[in-house]
């Protein structure tokens, strides 16, 4: 067993500055390197974590002697390039953000990867750890009886401004249902326990993004779809995403349905965001509706006001890494998977296939699907 982990980061941007926040809340865990290409973000990582060693590249930060676990929060195309240079070098344990791949030819380069990685590699779907969607996950089976229709709403703000505005090209990102969305299409199978089997979607730029251009390239990042997912065990699933709707109250709306009844959760957004002038932000809720006696039942769930500082998830980038670190130890077992978080990539390519040529995706014919390298 590991007595202390020190974590060497890759790419400490916006979610890399949360990840460092969360990391200073956990005991004997610390952050002892760290490759930040981008000056502005470089400095506030220095100012951060003092003590760590500031190193200009993936190989640097294997070479301090100290690190023994990774943290990987670089763009999204870099993911599984950086996988293979650590896996070539010095595979430790390493959580690496999502999406895992940002392409269809990607898929055998990371069942290689898979196959070959001696150590844990844990896929940050911090969604499954945001309290109340854990809780509703808790009591699905006995609310629903078993569910049968599972529905997510996303409705919230545009965009955020990345380092090098990386984020606004769809060949960077993946596209937004898989850099956005492949959270909730990892929840979609976390919660209904099966595979997919039909993907149908529509999806488009309809509000935001529309007159920008970067490097004489004209931003193609979608804001709004919706997507319908069928799944093995006969159950279904619908994402409605919005990204021009940060007026609501609740940022996640996610309900599941089955014969007996109805669970749902309601989650706001970062509180940074929440207009001063209408008080207190809301507090998450999960709501038990069960059909017979009817009688809704509401639950708040608060959480801690230190990990709502610490980011924009709810807390649950900390209970996330609480979970890693004992996995990281040989103390826990890897929740989120190589093949979660492949699955999660592959939903979301194929519902933007779906979408670009109106027609259904059969899901146990695509290559890039998980079933299809085994």
């Amino acid at each position: 067993m590991v007595a202390k982990l020190n974590y060497g980061i890759i790419g400490c941007g916006m979610m890399g500055q949360e990840h460092l926040r969360n990391i200073a809340l956990l005991p004997d865990v610390a952050v002892a390197a760290i490759f930040e290409p981008d000056a502005g973000m470089r400095a506030l990582a220095a100012e951060a974590v003092p003590s760590a060693k500031m190193v200009d590249s993936v190989e640097d930060v294997l070479a301090v002697a100290e690190v023994n676990c990774l943290l990987i929060a670089s763009p999204n195309y870099l993911h599984l390039q950086q996988l293979e240079t650590i896996a070539r070098i010095r595979p430790l344990p390493v959580l690496v953000e999502k999406p895992l791949f940002t392409a269809p030819e990607d898929a055998p380069r990371l069942a290689a990867l898979r196959a070959a990685y001696p150590a844990p590699i844990w896929v940050a779907m911090e969604y499954r750890y945001m309290p109340p969607v854990a809780r509703m996950i808790e009591e699905a089976a006995e609310a629903t009886g078993g569910i049968r229709m599972l529905t997510i709403r996303e409705h919230r703000f545009p965009f955020l401004e990345k380092v090098g505005d990386w984020n606004r090209l769809n060949r960077n990102t993946g596209g937004t249902l898989v850099e956005k969305c492949c959270h909730f299409f990892d929840l979609m199978r976390h919660i209904l326990k099966s595979d997919p089997v039909r993907i149908m979607a529509s999806g488009g730029q309809s509000v935001n993004h529309l007159d920008e251009v970067y490097g004489g390239e004209k931003s193609d990042i979608w804001d709004n779809a919706y997507v319908i997912v069928d799944f093995a065990s006969g159950a279904r699933a619908m994402l409605e995403l919005c990204m021009f709707a940060e007026g609501a109250r609740y940022q996640e709306e996610i309900s599941a349905v089955g014969p007996k009844g109805k669970i749902e959760c309601l989650v706001p957004g970062p509180g940074r965001f929440w207009p001063e002038h209408l008080g207190e932000p809301p507090v998450a809720q999960v709501i038990v509706s069960p059909r017979d006696p009817k009688g809704p039942r509401v639950v708040e769930i608060p959480v801690d006001p230190t990990l709502l500082a610490a980011g924009d998830h709810n807390g649950s980038t900390f209970y996330q890494h609480q979970r890693f670190v004992r996995a990281a130890r040989g103390e826990g077992e890897v929740e989120v998977a190589v093949k979660d978080g492949w699955w999660a990539v592959a939903m979301g390519l194929a519902a933007q296939q779906s979408a670009l040529t109106g027609q259904v995706v059969d899901m146990t014919t695509q290559t890039y699907a998980p079933g299809a390298q085994n």
